[in-house]
């Protein structure tokens, strides 16, 4: 067994205190914390006692194939509702307990979820969008905010006023994280950031993430593309069938073989 590497259910190696790897010191406090989720959509079991923590100033990611439940598992934390949906476990965040909170209201904590699919508001400008995603706040610096992502995501800029809809997929996946960032969240959640698009618009995503990463922000990271997430990782978790299987540092399950047989191709 890969040094630093939990396998759950087995005994293992003592995992090494939560770091922030740009700032060389550990991470803060949990700011989320996941204990025994189950989740059933019917009679179906999603997430079979799922457990994991996000400290403040990481970046966690959850890696798995598709169909795991790592969308589940992003739409359950942020308080998204779906039909059947039912919940077991406890879900804390900021210190309250949230597993039976609407999503408004989780998001009024601090909480920003990019979903899977981008779901931008195709009828609106890319400026509208952005300013749907400041809805919740009540300062006067959104307009500022706006010229920052702008900055971040020039292409954005350049398409103010065109209609988000039109936009091609990684302009869409782009103003998705750019409206997340708009509520000046306390934790971000990014869910399959990379489906769907080409291999260089993947390379300028994880580029980002990795420019928000050094600014200490907060962030739980869904994604199939192990590599990439792994590689930008403080700390990961691998997720099959609904499970958590193995958890260790990004660096350590990058190394693993049994994550490179499994999902880097090696």
């Amino acid at each position: 067994m890969a040094k630093g590497v939990a396998v759950r259910g087995k005994s293992s190696a003592k995992e090494p205190e939560a770091t922030s790897a740009r700032r060389g010191r550990p991470a803060g406090d949990v700011v989320m914390e996941v204990d025994d989720l189950h989740v059933f959509y019917g009679a179906v079991e999603a997430l079979k006692g799922m457990s994991f923590e996000v400290r403040e100033g990481e970046v966690v990611a959850i890696i798995g194939s598709n169909g795991a439940g790592k969308t589940t598992t992003l739409k359950t934390v942020s308080g998204v509702s779906e039909l059947y949906k039912t919940v077991r476990g406890k879900v804390t965040i900021m210190g309250n307990r949230v597993e039976s909170w609407s999503a408004h209201k989780i998001a009024r904590l601090g909480v920003a979820h990019s979903p899977e699919g981008r779901k931008v508001f195709p009828n609106q400008t890319v400026r509208d969008n952005l300013m749907l995603g400041a809805f919740g706040r009540k300062d006067s610096e959104v307009d500022k905010d706006i010229d920052e992502q702008y900055e971040r995501f020039p292409i954005l800029g350049q398409r103010r006023t065109q209609a988000a809809g039109l936009l091609s997929g990684g302009e869409q996946q782009m103003l998705a994280m750019a409206r997340a960032l708009m509520a000046r969240p306390k934790v971000i959640l990014f869910d399959e950031p990379s489906m769907g698009l080409a291999p260089l618009i993947v390379k300028q995503v994880f580029e980002i993430i990795a420019q928000l990463k050094d600014e200490g922000k907060t962030i739980l990271l869904v994604e199939q593309m192990a590599f990439q997430a792994l590689g930008i990782a403080d700390r990961a978790y691998v997720l099959e069938t609904g499970a958590i299987t193995m958890e260790g540092t990004g660096k350590k399950l990058l190394d693993d073989p049994r994550v490179k047989e499994a999902y880097l191709g090696a």
